[in-house]
């Protein structure tokens, strides 16, 4: 194996757990999560030997991740891909997740995309308002309008479960 592979390898074995996790809460299924983390994975995979400044890394993959997202989401065929309302193969939610946190994923799904990616990059995240603009190749005031328009967003689903 050579170095560039065995470096590569260490990367992906701490960090893909990490991206799993924002890819869930950016797409709200863990089937598709593992699909984005691997398209992005491969992405920087082909670039390694180009990126020079390897302790900017996680920044450079929830990019790569949040750009693998908004992709997919804009192609046609993928907002056709679902024959069924439901599918039957979903994977079960993990035991420790509370009632209100699945309410939560839930309604962070219907969140329109990019509100959505502003949303996991400021609070799942935690990065910035500046950091955000600089993932999604955006202004700082795109991104808190986003997130202001999203939390709103989320509030109103949130409230809406409550009524039920």
């Amino acid at each position: 194996m050579s170095d560039r592979d065995a470096a590569f390898e260490a990367y992906f074995t701490a960090r893909s757990g990490a991206m799993r996790g924002t890819a869930f809460l950016l797409c709200g299924d863990w089937h598709r999560a593992e699909d984005l983390v691997q398209q992005t994975f491969t992405k920087i995979y082909l670039a390694w030997r180009r990126i020079e400044q390897r302790e900017s890394m996680d920044n450079y993959t929830r990019q790569t991740l949040v750009r693998t997202f908004l992709s997919e989401r804009r192609r046609a065929w993928f907002r056709h891909e679902s024959v069924g309302s439901e599918a039957g193969d979903r994977a079960a939610p993990p035991a420790e997740l509370t009632e209100e946190r699945l309410v939560l994923m839930e309604a962070l799904v219907k969140v329109p995309p990019k509100q959505r990616a502003v949303l996991v990059l400021r609070y799942w995240e935690d990065q910035s308002v500046e950091q955000t603009a600089a993932l999604l190749d955006c202004s700082t005031g795109n991104v808190k309008s986003q997130a202001a328009r999203g939390l709103a967003t989320l509030r109103s689903l949130l409230e809406g479960e409550k009524v039920r």
